[in-house]
C-alpha cells in the first residue's frame, strides 16, 4: 500500500519537474528572441544610418557676403538648379535685411541670411567677423565639407558639376598665401601673439575644408589681435583720383580680410595643407587704364559691355600661365594636362552677368565647362 502511494507521489514530482524545465525553456527562448530582435533591430538601425549617409552626399557650403540683396541671384539660380542635394547656401547682409519674395527671385535664397549680422565696413575687422558668422552658421550642417567664400559680385565660370569635381577632388584648402614683407601692413604691437615670421596676405576669396573652418571658427588668439590693432581711417571719396597716398599705413592698417585667415593657417601649422591659389579671379593690373573707375584699391568692375564669351574664355585661359614665388602667378595642371585656375570670377554688375546668362550656354549641366570652346 506504502508502495503504490509512494508511485503517484513520484510521477506528479516529475511531471512537476517537466514543467520547470519547460518554464525554463519557454523563458530562455524568450530572451533569445528579445536578445535577436534588438540585433537584428541595431543592425537594421546600423544599415539604415549607412544608407543615409551614401544618399546624402557631402555638400559644398557656398558663403555670401552681401551688401544688402544679391543682384546675381539669378545666375547663381541657374548654376544651382538641379544640384539641391550638394550644396547650401548662407548669406551675410546688413542687420535686419531679409531675403524674402520681395528681394530675391530665386528660390534658393530664400531666408539664407544668417540672423546674427553685424554692420560691416571695408577695411575693418568687421568684414572677416562676417566670415566667421558664416562659417559658424555652415558648420552646424555635418554634411558641409567646403566652404566657399562669394562676393555679391562673383559669377561662376564652369557648372556646378565640374565645380563641385574639382573642388572635391583635393583634401586641401585653397587660400592664396605668401609672406608680406613689403607693405608695412604688420603691426609690431601684434607680436608676440602673432610674430612678424607668421604673418601672410592672399586673397578673401578661400575654400576652406572642414578642419580649416573650426580652426576659424575656434580662435581665440588671432583675432583679438586683427580686432584690436588693425583699424583703418575712413577714405575720402575722391580715393579714385589719388590712388597712391604719400603714407598709404594712414590711410589704412592691415586689411583683415587680406590677411587673417593666411595668418591664422601660418600660425596654427596648417600651410602644408592649403593649395597656394584663389580660386577666384580678380582683375587687379590695370594702373595704366585710362578709366579712373578701373584704377584705385579695388578690382575692375565689369560693365555690360565687358560681357563677352571672349572675357570669360580669357579669366578661363590658363596657357600662358606661370608660377614664381616673386610674382605669385601659378602654371595650373592637373595629372600633367592643363586644368583651370579659376572656378569664379568678380566684379560684375548684374547687366553684364545677365548679358552672360543669356548669350553664353555655360550652366547646362550637360555641357561641362560654362564656355565651350
Amino acid at each position: 500500500m506504502s508502495a503504490m502511494k509512494r508511485k503517484p507521489v513520484q510521477q506528479k514530482s516529475h511531471i512537476r519537474w517537466k514543467r520547470k524545465v519547460l518554464v525554463a525553456l519557454l523563458v530562455s527562448f524568450c530572451l533569445a528572441s528579445l536578445v535577436l530582435v534588438e540585433t537584428q533591430y541595431s543592425r537594421i538601425v546600423s544599415l539604415a544610418s549607412l544608407r543615409h549617409r551614401f544618399t546624402v552626399k557631402q555638400k559644398i557650403a557656398f558663403l555670401f557676403i552681401a551688401r544688402n540683396r544679391l543682384p546675381l541671384d539669378m545666375v547663381w539660380d541657374a548654376f544651382f538648379k538641379g544640384e539641391e542635394n550638394r550644396f547650401s547656401i548662407y548669406v551675410h547682409s546688413r542687420p535686419g535685411f531679409l531675403l524674402n519674395k520681395g528681394t530675391t527671385r530665386s528660390t534658393y535664397f530664400l531666408n539664407r541670411q544668417v540672423n546674427d549680422s553685424i554692420q560691416v565696413d571695408w577695411g575693418g575687422a568687421t568684414m572677416i567677423e562676417a566670415e566667421r558668422i558664416l562659417l559658424r552658421h555652415a558648420l552646424m550642417d555635418p554634411y558641409n565639407e567646403r566652404f566657399v567664400f562669394v562676393s555679391d559680385s562673383c559669377i561662376p565660370i564652369y557648372n556646378f558639376s565640374y565645380t563641385y569635381d574639382y573642388i572635391m577632388s583635393t583634401p586641401t584648402s585653397f587660400v592664396d598665401s605668401f609672406a608680406d614683407t613689403k607693405e608695412g601692413r604688420y603691426n609690431p604691437k601684434m607680436d608676440p601673439a602673432i610674430p612678424v615670421y607668421n604673418w601672410r596676405k592672399g586673397s578673401q576669396w578661400v575654400v576652406l575644408t572642414r578642419k580649416h573652418a573650426e580652426v576659424v571658427v575656434n580662435d581665440t588668439t588671432v583675432f583679438p589681435m586683427f580686432q584690436q590693432h588693425c583699424k583703418r581711417k575712413s577714405l575720402p571719396e575722391f580715393w579714385r583720383d589719388h590712388p597712391f597716398p604719400a603714407d598709404p599705413a594712414k590711410e589704412h592698417n592691415c586689411i583683415p580680410d587680406e590677411h587673417y585667415v593666411q595668418t591664422l593657417l601660418a600660425q596654427e601649422g596648417f600651410e602644408g595643407e592649403i593649395t597656394r591659389r584663389s580660386l577666384t579671379y580678380s582683375a587687379w593690373d590695370l594702373s595704366a587704364s585710362k578709366d579712373r573707375e578701373r584704377r584705385g584699391w579695388h578690382p575692375v568692375t565689369y560693365k555690360f559691355s565687358d560681357a563677352t564669351p571672349e572675357l570669360i574664355k580669357s579669366i578661363k585661359g590658363i596657357d600662358n600661365i606661370h608660377y614664381d614665388t616673386e610674382n605669385r602667378i601659378e602654371w595650373c595642371s592637373s595629372k600633367g594636362k592643363p586644368a583651370p585656375c579659376f572656378l569664379f570670377a568678380r566684379k560684375f554688375t548684374r547687366p553684364a552677368a545677365l548679358h552672360l546668362l543669356k548669350s553664353v550656354s555655360f550652366y547646362n549641366p550637360m555641357l561641362g565647362p560654362m564656355v565651350t570652346d
